[in-house]
């Protein structure tokens, strides 16, 4: 099966007025979302995350490569009835939310009584009908973004592109909106967004990318990149002392809890053994998406600042 959403070497650069500057917003970016995924876009502001999806809407073109959604080049017109979009900061005609939902849902082409239906249905699920007939200029940023989702999920699409669409979120209104993206991949439609609430994308996301400068720095299951293998946590009891090598060390109940890394592993088991204790746990360690958000992010900034200090040398 064709992948829902792909990038195929993507680039997009910008030029100053007068061409003397210039500017890679995206440097050769390639991705495959399949059907029924969720996969989570992060990268820290001028990353080039937004530039990706305006290409992907066609309201950006591409400098170089190619891309397709939902089989049809990027920016095909009747492609996009099948999508669901939320843009960062959504806005909207200053009517009551059900007529804004209805504006939107003719727009894609939905009728009654269907698209009554579907209305009542998403208001419900996104807590609005306490509100439903309240002008959205009324409305606190929080709700307009209840608002924005319902219509992105409207036209029942079968890819949803959401861009930090948790953002301005109460924990209620979050986790009302982590079951619906939840369902609509259980019901295999795909999901594709980007977000800085590193929490909530590692509660939903089969699959993260993280972006820097426009480039690729990692790719993969969520679950796999959070398992650091140079590192191995241990949980060991009936011993008075820890490894010299023993690293954030905690008491876990009568026994010890001590990270130490891959190449230290088994030394460490041999002086617990050694010294009559026993191991209860030896894992790979795990750590948050914030955490290795931190890291890729870090590292890469320690390596500019690196480079450029060796061209001016």
């Amino acid at each position: 099966m064709a992948p829902v959403l792909e990038f195929e070497n993507v680039s997009k650069r910008y030029r100053s007025l007068f061409g003397s500057q210039e500017r890679w917003a995206l440097r050769d970016f390639s991705l495959q979302i399949e059907s029924g995924e969720i996969v989570g876009f992060l990268g820290p502001n001028g990353a080039g995350k937004t530039t990706a999806i305006n290409i992907t809407l066609g309201l950006v073109q591409p400098t170089g490569g190619r891309g397709s959604m939902l089989g049809q080049n990027f920016g095909n017109a009747p492609t996009r009835r099948k999508i669901g979009f939320l843009s960062e900061s959504p806005t909207f005609y200053h009517q009551s939310a059900r007529d804004v939902l209805k504006f939107c849902g003719a727009l894609n082409g939905l009728r009654e009584p269907e698209l009554s239906k579907r209305i009542n249905d998403l208001l419900e699920r996104l807590g609005l009908v306490p509100d439903a007939d309240r002008n959205v200029g009324k409305f606190s940023r929080g709700m307009l973004q209840r608002v924005g989702i319902a219509q992105a999920l409207l036209n029942d699409p079968e890819l949803l592109i959401l861009d930090e669409p948790t953002s301005a979120l109460d924990p209620i209104s979050r986790l009302k909106v982590r079951a619906a993206l939840l369902e609509a991949r259980a019901c295999g439609k795909s999901v594709f967004l980007s977000s800085h609430q590193l929490s909530e994308l590692e509660l939903i996301c089969d699959r993260v990318v993280f972006l820097q400068k426009g480039r690729v720095l990692a790719l993969g299951r969520t679950q796999d990149l959070l398992h650091n293998t140079a590192e191995f946590e241990i949980v060991a009891e009936g011993i008075s002392s820890v490894p010299a090598m023993a690293r954030q060390v905690s008491r876990e109940g009568s026994g010890w809890r001590f990270t130490v890394s891959a190449a230290q592993q088994r030394a460490a088991a041999e002086q617990i053994w050694a010294n009559g204790g026993a191991l209860l746990k030896v894992v790979p360690k795990t750590r948050s998406l914030e955490e290795l958000f931190v890291d890729l992010m870090t590292s890469t900034t320690s390596e500019d600042r690196e480079k450029r200090r060796r061209d001016n040398c």
